[in-house]
C-alpha cells in the first residue's frame, strides 16, 4: 500500500521540490500540502496521512509546536521534520515533541527516499554525525542500575548501537550475528519498553545513560 503524505512548507518552491521527490517513488502518494504549523494541524484532520514532511521553520506556529500537536492528537502518525540546519539541539527537540526523523535539504533526493522507505518500516536510523551531536548533549547522565534495567546484556549492547546510529546490518556486522536477528532482538527491545520505533528507543536510550561513549571508532 502507498503511504499517504501531507507536505507543509511556508515556501512554495520547497513544497514543491518535495512532491517532486516523492513523485519518483511509486510507494508515495501525496494527498494534500500546506504552508503553515496550523494548517497542518487542520489537514491532518482532514486526510488522517501516514506521513508528514514538514518544515521546522515556519512563520506563526513552527514545526516543532504543530508536530506535538498533531501527536498529541494523532499519535499513529509519522512526521519527518525538515530543515536546512544539522543542529543538535533542534533534532533533539523533535524527537522530544515525538517527530519520527530528521531531514536535511541539501541532502539528495536518493537519500530522501531511503531514509522515508525506512521511516515506514520503521527502520531509520539517525545519522551517525547527528548521534554523536546528540551524545555531547548527555555528557552525564547516570547509568541505570543493571539490576534494575528490563533488558539483557545483548538486548543493552544492540540499544547502544542503534542510539548511535547504526542500521540493522552495521549492528549484525559488528555483533557477527544475522540481520533477522538483529529485528528480533529490535522487536523485543521495543515491547518491553513500551516504545514504538528506533527513534524514541534513542531517545530512551540517551535519557537513561545507556549509551556508552568509550566504544572504539565512534
Amino acid at each position: 500500500m502507498k503511504a499517504r503524505v501531507l507536505v507543509v512548507d511556508d515556501h512554495a518552491y520547497a513544497r514543491e521540490g518535495i512532491c517532486d521527490i516523492l513523485a519518483e517513488d511509486s510507494s508515495f502518494e501525496i494527498i494534500g500540502v500546506g504552508s503553515s504549523g496550523e494548517e497542518a494541524i487542520e489537514l491532518t484532520e482532514k486526510f488522517m496521512p501516514d506521513l508528514i514532511m514538514m518544515d521546522i521553520h515556519m512563520p506563526g506556529m513552527d514545526g516543532l509546536e504543530a508536530t506535538r500537536i498533531i501527536k498529541l492528537r494523532f499519535p499513529y502518525v509519522k512526521i519527518v521534520l525538515i530543515t536546512v540546519s544539522d543542529d543538535a539541539a533542534h533534532l533533539f527537540e523533535a524527537l522530544k515533541q515525538g517527530a519520527q526523523g530528521f531531514l536535511l535539504k541539501n541532502l539528495s533526493p536518493s537519500t530522501w527516499l531511503e531514509y522515508l522507505r525506512a521511516i515506514m518500516i520503521d527502520e531509520a536510523p539517525l545519522s551517525s554525525d547527528l548521534a554523536h551531536q546528540i551524545l555531547k548533549e548527555f555528557p552525564s547522565v547516570p547509568k541505570q542500575d543493571a539490576l534494575d534495567h528490563p533488558l539483557t546484556g545483548r538486548e543493552r549492547e544492540i540499544l547502544n548501537w542503534v542510539a548511535k546510529g547504526m542500521t540493522n546490518r552495521e549492528i549484525a556486522g559488528e555483533l557477527q550475528i544475522s540481520d533477522q536477528t538483529v529485528k528480533n532482538h529490535l522487536k523485543n527491545i521495543l515491547h518491553k519498553l513500551q516504545l514504538e520505533n528506533r527513534v524514541q528507543l534513542t531517545r530512551y536510550a540517551f535519557e537513561h545513560g545507556w549509551v556508552d561513549t568509550k566504544r572504539p571508532n565512534f
